[in-house]
């Protein structure tokens, strides 16, 4: 399976991101910058704060270059 360094996941969410979109708006970076984080790599770190949070952020991004899905959970 091949690396997508714009693809990233914990358990419970996927975050990509799609830098030819990008309006460059830095919300995402001053508003949560715990997650999305200027400088270092990777620059999207999920276990920087609970996912509504995150999911909450991503849905402020002006260009839409920042998108989630929900993982699904095995249910036994």
């Amino acid at each position: 399976m091949e690396n997508n360094a714009n693809v990233f996941s914990n358990a419970e969410i996927t975050v990509t991101y799609n830098p030819r979109c990008c309006a460059n708006a830095e919300l995402c970076a001053r508003q949560l910058s715990n997650v999305f984080r200027r400088s270092v790599i990777p620059w999207i770190d999920l276990e920087g704060a609970q996912t509504d949070v995150i999911i909450n952020q991503i849905k402020k991004c002006p260009s839409g270059a920042l998108q989630y899905h929900l993982n699904k959970k095995d249910v036994a």
